[in-house]
């Protein structure tokens, strides 16, 4: 080597350094690409992300191969800048050497290509993919060798090379990663991926209707008041039950019960024989479950029970679906007869509706951690229960009691912050 010229010395540390940017680029390259991203195209037939793959399953052996390489590399390089010195100013130029050398790795075998390769990862991981998976065949013995070597300082400290944090994603941090999509997922998409994660912790006695607000018909009325009440439905699914609502006898479907009346055919012992048995849902069941509950039991309405057995309330599969996908229509009036919008911009709403779905339709905050209905979000803010006329503010939300019935909230007008209104 003393009798090569310096131009080829010079020639041989640029392939040394270039080298030793590839080992360090392809280094930082594996280690950071997105796996969920590799794991598609790996899946969508592409080789190299294939071979990636492979070669991350093991990520020790990849280390302990690229660090052998990479250590090989440096350590020639270093040798040859020393044999340059040598050559070019004697003794002397070997301690200014060591700091050029230091400086030229850092920079351009180091700093810059790791850069890079943590900017672009998959521009740099697939092409290495193709080097690694027969160099690694290739030096296995070597590599293996050395992994022995460190597996066991490892082991000394209680940790196994064969154990790791692996790459699943907790709910909450799936929840961060659609969050922060961007562009990615479209927004309306992106929120609707965002309330099926939050399905899990909600229950359905928070959105299930009250039971003082479930409609449903008592065969101990007159027939008459029971064919009214049939005629002037305006749901699907109706419960039956004689004289308490804990008794009850079974769900009717309506369309089958207003072609019976069409038909003449419909009496008051008939409608039990045209019932469903009643569908009970436990109160504490988290919506992601009841999703699947009624899905597999082909169900639609369940009736809500608390830990004794008495009825609590009434959930739907579409009041789910709404957690999802928002309300079926953007007009509160047309969604709700629970609530209207007055002239002067405030909005008159019915003291039992449901904090979450006045959230969701109205694109308010109000709390949702306590009180499941309006009324009762007031009375716990107050602590006690207010007169008419009383104003108060949740949420940055201004509020009026209008009216009080019975202990409780009936009705309230709510002023959005858009109108800069305020109660008196």
């Amino acid at each position: 080597m003393s009798d090569m010229p310096l131009a080829h010395l010079f020639g041989i540390m640029a392939v040394l350094i270039a080298m030793s940017a590839f080992f360090s680029g392809s280094e930082t390259a594996l280690m950071s690409i997105n796996r969920y991203r590799l794991r598609h195209l790996a899946r969508s037939g592409h080789r190299g992300a294939r071979l990636a793959e492979t070669l991350l399953k093991r990520p020790d052996r990849l280390i302990g191969l690229i660090l052998l390489g990479n250590n090989l590399v440096n350590f020639t390089a270093s040798s040859l800048a020393t044999v340059i010195a040598l050559r070019i100013g004697g003794t002397y130029t070997v301690a200014i050497s060591i700091g050029i050398f230091t400086l030229v790795v850092l920079i351009f075998a180091e700093l810059a290509p790791k850069t890079l390769a943590a900017l672009k990862p998959r521009k740099l991981a697939l092409p290495a993919a193709y080097i690694y998976y027969p160099l690694l065949k290739v030096t296995f013995p070597f590599v293996w060798l050395i992994n022995v070597f460190a597996n066991g300082i490892l082991w000394l400290f209680g940790v196994r090379s064969d154990e790791g944090d692996g790459h699943s994603l907790s709910t909450g941090e799936l929840r961060t990663v659609v969050a922060e999509a961007g562009a990615m997922i479209p927004k309306r998409h992106q929120k609707m991926l965002l309330s099926i994660l939050d399905l899990e912790n909600v229950t359905v006695d928070d959105i299930m209707v009250p039971r003082q607000d479930i409609f449903a018909v008592d065969l101990d009325d007159d027939w008459d008041t029971i064919r009214e009440q049939i005629q002037h439905s305006q749901h699907t699914r109706v419960p039956i039950f004689r004289g308490d609502l804990d008794q009850v006898i079974g769900v009717l479907h309506m369309r089958q019960v207003v072609r019976a009346l069409a038909e003449g055919q419909l009496t008051a012992d008939s409608l039990p024989s045209l019932a469903r048995d009643a569908y009970f849902v436990p109160e504490s069941t988290p919506l992601n479950k009841q999703l699947l509950n009624f899905q597999g039991s082909k169900r639609r309405v369940g009736l809500v029970v608390d830990e004794y057995g008495d009825i609590q309330g009434l959930v739907t599969l579409e009041d789910i679906l709404e957690e999802i996908v928002g309300e079926f229509t953007s007009d509160p009036n047309a969604t709700h007869r629970d609530i209207f919008r007055d002239a002067n911009g405030s909005y008159i709403v019915h003291g039992n509706m449901n904090v979450r779905a006045l959230n969701r339709l109205m694109k308010w905050s109000l709390p949702i951690d306590g009180a499941k209905t309006l009324s009762g979000l007031i009375v716990e803010f107050l602590e006690t229960i207010p007169e008419p006329g009383t104003g108060l503010k949740i949420a940055g939300l201004a509020m009026e009691i209008v009216k009080i019935s019975d202990n409780t909230v009936r009705t309230v007008r709510v002023f959005p912050p858009a109108e800069g209104a305020r109660p008196d």
